[in-house]
């Protein structure tokens, strides 16, 4: 499990390795962010910087409409255990996003009151 932290307006950051194509490692704070239905996203600089391999463009619908991303596959680290997933990478993209494919195995714990926020297996 790993603990998370509140953003200035709520947003829940979790600590997630990313893991360049020659080992090393770069420590983000990534933005869970509900809406997002892949595993992924990052600038498309950041993610050619790490050497991931590109696979192809893809065309995805956002909350601006639609728009063209790049499709990677990066490794990242995550509570101890390190995943190779889909990336998709665009232009000007701000905060590295995690979205709704972190939650299929994991248990995502809110407390704001309390100042809680988990992430983990059961």
């Amino acid at each position: 499990m790993i603990q998370g932290s509140f953003g200035e307006n709520g947003e829940l950051y979790f600590q997630i390795d990313l893991i360049a194509a020659d080992g090393s490692i770069v420590i983000v704070d990534a933005l869970l962010d509900t809406g997002y239905t892949d595993w992924l996203a990052i600038d498309i600089q950041d993610a050619e910087s790490l050497g991931w391999s590109y696979i192809r463009e893809q065309r995805r619908r956002t909350a601006r409409g639609i728009g063209k991303f790049n499709l990677y596959v990066g490794n990242v680290g995550f509570d101890g255990q390190e995943l190779t997933i889909p990336v998709l990478g665009g232009k000007a993209i701000t905060e590295v996003l995690i979205g709704l494919p972190w939650l299929e195995n994991r248990r995502l714990i809110v407390d704001r009151k309390a100042d809680l926020l988990t992430l983990g297996e059961d």
